[in-house]
């Protein structure tokens, strides 16, 4: 009965237990599942991205984060084979233990049916019917080989269900050996695909940095230009103030002259006509965002450089129109090789550049909106358009006078 007692008792334990680590199977089961889907969409944001030639950070960054949650993947496949042996452990001690119990049932067992067999030559009836004294003795013994006999036979049924259990434990045990034999191939194939993608994530590092040295020489290259371009422009706003003074020159030495008092009055008309209309002038582009506002920047490439103007990404091909009615002055080519325009409205003047078209010349009279061409387009299909406004020599924030 004792041994009866111990095997409901430790059943019991083996059940608690079994009960738990399902428990924590599950949580990691669950946590496995839901790192594998963000794996599987970090390969699909990754195969983006590898199209894209310029997007090596991007692609940099998505392989540490895919290493990061491989890592939490093999970690998690650990925990499981660890939990796994806890309970293989549990399972064997529970195989032992009961392998002990149903041999010492089977013991006891026999050593009943030994003395059941041995006392049954005692048992004479005709003696028992004659002796008063052993007829009573009889009775009690027959009562209790009979009682003893029943409990043979529950010690045998016991013996069978107990030799039932351990038989079911044993295909547990076979099962949790399948179990861990398949989590064992996930992790050398987790360990694999980790292996590959850390020597891909050196191979993308190092791409990565050829390419910001590319970059960096790029934008180095980028900004060379842009200093040359507000040089020109300056140049040439310098030289159309330097016509503009002669003219009022020739115009004060020939007062007398109705024609150049006359356009001298025209010219101021225009610039007081401009400066009116401050702040409701339309955008020359219909831009995506913009690219460099007014105003002195430092450089990725580490040195200082000063925007008169304003920078907008624009869609590839997009007209450029005029702000306000004027003159064009100058239509220039820039250092990159794009083309450029200056519309003079009395002493203020307003430039266009990096544009790929121009569909007006030199001394055509313009209006607000009218189309002076398009701007150019990069190989990627961008475009970056650099629009400035001055008065005399002095650049002025294009944002103060755009609506």
């Amino acid at each position: 009965m004792v041994l009866i007692c111990v095997g409901i008792a430790f059943h019991f334990s083996l059940s608690t237990f079994h009960s738990v680590s399902a428990q924590s199977k599950g949580q990691l089961e669950k946590d496995k599942a839901r790192v594998e889907q963000e794996i599987k969409k970090l390969n699909g944001d990754l195969a983006k991205a590898k199209k894209n030639s310029k997007a090596g950070q991007q692609q940099l960054n998505l392989l540490e984060k895919k290493i990061g949650e491989r890592t939490k993947l093999i970690n998690n496949i650990n925990g499981q084979l660890n939990l796994l042996d806890v309970q293989m452990g549990r399972t064997k001690d529970s195989i032992t233990m009961m392998r002990t119990q149903v041999d010492s049932l089977k013991a006891e067992y026999a050593k009943v049916v030994r003395t059941l067999y041995g006392e049954r030559g005692n048992l004479d009836k005709l003696v028992l019917v004659m002796d008063t004294r052993s007829y009573n003795y009889a009775y009690l013994r027959t009562r209790y080989f009979r009682d003893y006999s029943r409990y043979r036979r529950r010690q045998a049924a016991f013996i069978r269900q107990k030799e039932d259990e351990l038989n079911e434990i044993g295909v547990d045990l076979a099962r949790q050996q399948q179990e861990q034999s398949t989590l064992l191939v996930q992790q050398k194939r987790q360990k694999d695909e980790l292996a590959r993608e850390q020597k891909e994530r050196q191979k993308s590092l190092k791409q990565s940095k050829q390419q910001e040295k590319s970059l960096q020489q790029q934008i180095a290259q980028k900004e060379k230009q842009k200093r040359q371009l507000q040089q020109q422009i300056q140049k040439i706003i310098n030289e159309e103030i330097a016509k503009a003074n002669k003219r009022k020159a020739n115009a004060n030495a020939g007062s007398t002259n109705a024609g150049s008092s006359k356009a001298s009055a025209v010219e101021v008309a225009m610039s007081a006509d401009f400066a009116s209309n401050k702040g409701r002038f339309p955008w020359p582009v219909v831009y995506t965002k913009v690219a460099r506002e007014y105003g002195k920047y430092t450089h990725s490439s580490g040195g200082q450089n000063m925007n008169n103007g304003i920078d907008l990404v624009c869609r590839g091909g997009a007209a450029v129109q005029c702000v306000f009615n004027g003159t064009v002055t100058r239509v220039f080519t820039c250092p990159n090789g794009t083309k450029g325009i200056i519309v003079r409205h009395g002493e203020y003047m307003t430039v266009y550049a990096n544009m790929g078209t121009v569909t007006v010349g030199e001394g055509s009279k313009v209006s607000t909106k009218q189309n002076l061409g398009t701007v150019y387009t990069n190989s990627d299909g961008t475009a970056e358009f650099s629009f400035q406004l001055w008065k005399g020599t002095a650049s002025q924030n294009p944002r103060s006078w755009l609506r």
